[in-house]
């Protein structure tokens, strides 16, 4: 029997009046699959990744998860299915701690029903999960730091373990190392490579170093349209790449 495809995207497309930000796009990943999505500014990386999540409506083309058509499906109910994803932007509670954080995240897909007399302090299956979720992205020893006090890369790290709380199937990243120093970029990249395995990615990266050490297969995008698709030394030697994206005439 084979196995079902993490993603796939048929003929998906997407137009804001007349213009077609998604042109069409195919794309299969298997589970497991680490895949880099890259292209240039404007191409419609993160207006794949809305799509994708669920966030806006495709004007034409189906997406399935697992064989499961989502494409008609809320965002809660593809979180709800195994997708997860972050932001070009960091989208976290800056009052609240690392922890509170966390504990959010984690009750965000939970069947627990809190109780109003009841204090979080009281779910301990909570409270060990937010901390398995720290530890595993770096932050171990930082739970009561409130987020806005944390550095640019904390703040990423942390995106990236409000993302893991939901146990996610398919993991969006979208520019995780987006502003970060080169000494934050290496140790989110670090991090992320240490993933479980069985998580599948779909990372949008600029940096093309970030973006071969992350993945094993690479998907160029320009104008809303596939233009290469395979292997990092196949996509490389393309020289329709070089031309548009690494700016070789």
């Amino acid at each position: 029997m084979t196995e079902a495809l993490a993603l796939r995207l048929s003929g998906l497309s997407k137009a804001f009046g007349g213009l077609l930000a998604v042109d069409g796009v195919a794309l299969s990943i298997k589970p497991g699959e680490r895949r880099a999505l890259i292209g240039p500014n404007g191409a419609g990386k993160t207006t794949l990744f809305n799509l994708i999540s669920g966030e806006l409506t495709p004007s034409g083309g189906r997406i399935t998860l697992f064989d499961r058509d989502v494409t008609d499906l809320p965002t809660h109910r593809r979180a709800a299915l195994g997708l997860a994803r972050t932001y070009q932007i960091t989208n976290l509670f800056p009052n609240l701690s690392v922890l509170q954080n966390l504990l959010l995240a984690v009750q965000g897909l939970e069947r627990t029903k809190l109780m109003p007399h009841r204090p979080i302090t009281g779910y301990s299956h909570l409270y060990t999960r937010a901390r398995t979720v720290l530890d595993s992205v770096g932050m171990a020893g930082k739970e009561d730091l409130a987020v806005k006090n944390l550095s640019h890369g904390e703040q990423r790290q942390m995106e990236v373990g409000m993302a893991l709380a939901s146990r996610p199937k398919i993991l969006l990243l979208d520019e995780p190392t987006a502003g970060l120093s080169l000494g934050e970029s290496h140790q989110l990249t670090a991090m992320l490579k240490g993933l479980d395995p069985d998580i599948t990615l779909l990372v949008i990266e600029h940096d093309m170093d970030v973006a071969f050490a992350l993945t094993d297969r690479v998907t160029v995008l320009h104008n809303g349209r596939v233009v290469a698709d395979g292997g990092h030394d196949e996509v490389k030697a393309n020289p329709l790449v070089a031309e548009i994206y690494l700016g070789v005439e």
